[in-house]
């Protein structure tokens, strides 16, 4: 008999670890929503610092770096046990981070200060602070780790930065309010989203020039709800996915033709979007409705709705 106990004590402990996950933060609540991906439900939630939003994982999955911006602070998370194990400087209330590929630099975006600021992981140092535009939030770093850029919501600008010396070497205007940045993946193109302007600009990363502004058009959605913030680009497929706020769609746009393919019915005010590692489904984050969305890349059909707490905001999927 306790060898039976024994046995299903230590399946279900491993069971609760099972992989992939997917993390969701929570920025109403303060928390953390754990999603076991086998079982599309949330099997954990945890307490986190103030207004939780930005949420990466380290290079190698075994930690994350969380935006607690009205703690004004980057929490660590040791990923094996779910605990918050240091923090990062990071400046004043730093939403969103992104992670250079040595995997020891993060870049974070400090609204309030027109900042961008550059911390050393292994050291928990600021290494420099940069000025931008007003209200930074975008963050995209090049594949290659040469260039990374940020955007300033109400400059309408990126900012285009060298990651050697810490300078901004050139500026390049958008339309109005840019959320999100994303390098294609060669590197050739810049992604950014503009949530008032409606739009998406895609620049050519060698002359920071733009080449091509896409618009949307929803029938039966007035064109100030359709609002651009998140943005991805699968590898497998010539597709882009841009989150289109409270017109609750997400947009499937082909990267060869710039053409729109179809728009995908989620949850209400979507985010933030995220791919497991085969790319097969993507994960939204619906602010109002308080869910998230998993969307079959393949059918572009929503194939569960999965209840989180408060204003989901940042997500990320770990497989390793």
């Amino acid at each position: 008999m306790r060898l039976n106990v024994l046995y299903i004590f230590c399946f279900f402990s491993v069971f609760a670890h099972a992989l992939p996950q997917a993390y969701v933060t929570n920025e109403k609540d303060n928390t953390l929503s754990i999603i076991d991906m086998n079982l599309f439900d949330v099997v954990d939630t945890i307490e986190i610092g103030e207004r939780p939003r930005g949420f990466i994982l380290s290079a190698d999955h075994a930690k994350a770096y969380i935006c607690a911006s009205d703690a004004d602070r980057i929490q660590i998370m040791d990923l094996s046990t779910h605990t918050i194990v240091g923090d990062l400087p990071s400046g004043a209330d730093p939403e969103t981070i992104a992670l250079h590929p040595n995997g020891n630099t993060i870049y974070t975006a400090n609204e309030d200060d027109a900042l961008l600021t550059v911390i050393d992981i292994p050291t928990s140092s600021v290494v420099a602070q940069i000025d931008v535009g007003v209200e930074p939030e975008g963050l995209a770093v090049s594949h290659d780790g040469n260039l990374m850029v940020v955007t300033s919501e109400t400059t309408n600008m990126v900012h285009w930065v060298d990651t050697q010396n810490h300078e901004n070497i050139a500026n390049s205007l958008v339309d109005a309010r840019p959320r999100d940045a994303h390098f294609n993946h060669d590197d050739s193109l810049l992604w950014v989203s503009s949530e008032i302007g409606g739009t998406v600009s895609i620049f050519d990363t060698k002359t920071k020039q733009k080449l091509k502004t896409i618009s949307f058009d929803i029938k039966g959605v007035y064109r100030d709800k359709i609002q651009p913030v998140g943005i991805v680009l699968m590898k497998s497929k010539p597709y882009a996915f841009v989150a289109l706020g409270p017109a609750n769609r997400v947009a499937v746009i082909n990267t060869d033709t710039y053409e729109i393919v179809d728009y995908i019915l989620v949850g209400r005010r979507v985010w933030q979007l995220a791919f497991n590692q085969d790319e097969s489904l993507m994960l939204t984050t619906n602010g109002v409705s308080g869910d998230v969305s998993v969307i079959n890349t393949h059918s572009l059909d929503v194939e569960h709705t999965i209840k989180v707490g408060r204003y989901p905001w940042g997500v990320a999927v770990k497989w390793q």
